[in-house]
């Protein structure tokens, strides 16, 4: 059965990008899947994505009215991470601050947590 938490925070700009691809790629009424990944100069990476399924384990969330979920073992690494969306000049993306990564990579797309030792991986 799934638990009803937060675990990430999603702000009201992130909230509103992600909400605009969701409408975009016809996937309104979806979740949107938070989670780490195997991979990295560093050993782990961020996914984020929508999905229909939510999994026993997984930790449900509502913020800005866009339904997040975390798969349970995600949760320790990714408590209390920060997702942001911010525009510039150069265009807009995602930004990620997580208080649990203790390195990040210097391309920026990988990082490494002491609660899931992860084999680091070239570069792409």
């Amino acid at each position: 059965m799934a638990v009803e938490k937060q675990v990430v925070i999603i702000t009201e700009a992130a909230a509103f990008r992600i909400k605009e691809m969701m409408e975009h790629n016809e996937e309104q009424g979806a979740f949107l899947r938070v989670g780490v990944n195997g991979g990295g100069c560093s050993g782990l990476t961020y996914g984020m994505s929508f999905t229909t399924e939510k999994n026993d384990d997984d930790i449900l969330d509502n913020q800005h009215g866009l339904e997040i979920v975390v798969a349970g073992e995600d949760a320790p690494i990714l408590a209390g991470t920060k997702i942001d969306y911010k525009q510039s000049l150069m265009g807009g993306g995602f930004t990620i601050d997580n208080p649990n990564a203790i390195a990040n990579c210097g391309c920026g797309t990988s990082f490494k947590a002491a609660a899931r030792p992860a084999e680091p991986q070239p570069c792409e």
